[in-house]
């Protein structure tokens, strides 16, 4: 009885405080507590980022039928179930993911797995990279159930735990939900603001390059540092990395890069604006393809990219190196093939010491065919943040669970709620961050969306 009483009495001292949160309020909260969720590869920490969710939206009103965590190895997926009006309709998937790349504290201005804040800014290791948009989902999840409104379909939130490695989660969801109407990934698209914080558009991601990394290495007898011989296998390393380097692969534009250069080059204006006007109109020119491949936030939609991103050589300070080893990692337009990208680094490289092999198989996937329903939902999305907004597909120069759905047949559309400044874009690097004025916005991003596509 004591229990019972003490249960009783918890269960009313957070009724009060949780009719009390505003969305806004409780979607901080939840952002709050996901940054201090270390979900990094190896930590074993999602199955209980996931537990935490599963309380929230149980304390939102979500019976415990429609609240799932599936345990996969050391990670975990999470499924949640707001039930439609029709049981015999697909559903309509939505996705995010729970896991994060590693930050080391001690390169960070601010605690990476604390969310901390400026005047401007949240900031914090995941934050921008998915738990914005994952928390944003949560609290409309939350909002709409208390609400007590039903789509006419199924909407199932399905997150996914292992997004920036290995995917296998993402891979078991979209298994899962092959029969599903169409899926809307919140870890792609989005709008895009000028520094003065003006739209620019939005994006709508219809299609992303193909992830493969290559393993490039220089293997060598070795011996005693004070007799050095005429190979050394980090000097062959670095050599080979500098000719690939030497080496882009060539500019090329395909129509979905197309369409966006054309929409966002009067936003982008100066010389880059006219780079983008210009390869919009003529995806043959050299020159203007040259000039937007400068450019960091463009050069992924213009050619694939092959960059060092790891390096590991040698094996004591006083012996030469037995081996030298690179990963190169590649992120392939659409069309292009993989074995195609191998064969161009061997010949760059142009030394057979040097072994240039896959390190997986990953998945290329097709880009999705725009749906009206979808484009005119978003439409009236975008409306509520930056009336009149030009609205284009694009193409993910990263890679993101979407693939996965789009190879099991399921049109899949980037359409995250986030407003923000390309250049402010700290996603898996130092003081990774996003706007504080971004919430409100994307709260209600997210509730217009959400009942507007569940209308079919």
């Amino acid at each position: 009885m004591a229990k019972m009483i003490f249960l009783l009495a918890a269960a009313l001292t957070f009724a009060p405080l949780a009719a009390a949160q505003t969305p806004q309020t409780q979607a901080v909260e939840i952002l709050r507590r996901s940054v201090a969720f270390d979900t990094v590869e190896g930590r074993g920490r999602v199955p209980a980022y996931a537990a935490y969710l599963r309380e929230t939206m149980l304390a939102g009103g979500f019976a415990e039928a429609d609240l799932e965590i599936v345990t996969h190895k050391d990670t975990a997926a999470f499924i949640a179930r707001l039930r439609g009006r029709d049981a015999r309709l697909a559903p309509i998937i939505v996705t995010a993911h729970m896991d994060v790349v590693d930050a080391k504290p001690e390169d960070w201005e601010r605690p990476p797995f604390t969310l901390t804040e400026d005047e401007t800014y949240f900031f914090g290791r995941g934050v921008y990279d998915n738990k914005f948009d994952l928390s944003m989902l949560v609290a409309t999840f939350i909002r709409l159930k208390g609400e007590n409104w039903r789509p006419k379909r199924d909407l199932i939130l399905a997150l996914s735990g292992d997004e920036e490695t290995t995917g296998e989660t993402a891979r078991l969801l979209a298994a899962r939900f092959k029969g599903a109407l169409f899926m809307l990934n919140s870890d792609a698209g989005g709008g895009g603001l000028t520094p003065a914080g003006e739209p620019i558009g939005y994006s709508v991601q219809a299609a992303e390059k193909t992830y493969t990394d290559f393993s490039v290495q220089v293997d060598d007898d070795g011996g005693h540092s004070s007799r050095p011989g005429p190979r050394n296998a980090i000097y062959e390393l670095s050599r080979a990395l500098l000719a690939i380097e030497a080496a882009p692969f060539a500019p090329a534009l395909n129509p979905v890069a197309q369409g966006y250069f054309r929409d966002i080059a009067p936003k982008i204006g100066g010389e880059l604006g006219a780079a983008l006007a210009k390869a919009a109109s003529d995806p043959t020119d050299m020159a203007a393809l040259e000039r937007i491949s400068r450019d960091r936030e463009y050069i992924g939609q213009v050619r694939t990219t092959c960059v060092a991103t790891q390096v590991a050589a040698g094996h004591a300070p006083n012996a030469l190196p037995q081996s030298a080893k690179a990963i190169v990692n590649c992120r392939i337009l659409p069309g292009v093939n993989v074995d195609d990208v191998r064969a161009a680094l061997i010949k760059a490289i142009n030394n057979p010491q040097v072994k240039v092999e896959k390190t997986a198989d990953f998945l290329a996937s097709p880009a999705s065919p725009l749906r009206d329903d979808v484009l005119a939902a978003v439409r009236k999305a975008v409306e509520t943040r930056a009336p009149g907004a030009k609205i284009t597909p694009q193409m993910s120069a990263g890679a993101t669970d979407s693939v996965f759905y789009r190879a099991a047949g399921v049109a899949s559309f980037g359409v995250s709620g986030l407003w923000m400044d390309p250049a402010q874009d700290y996603a898996h690097g130092l003081n990774e961050r996003v706007p504080k004025a971004a919430v409100a916005p994307a709260l209600e991003h997210w509730r217009v969306l959400l009942r507007e596509v569940s209308k079919r």
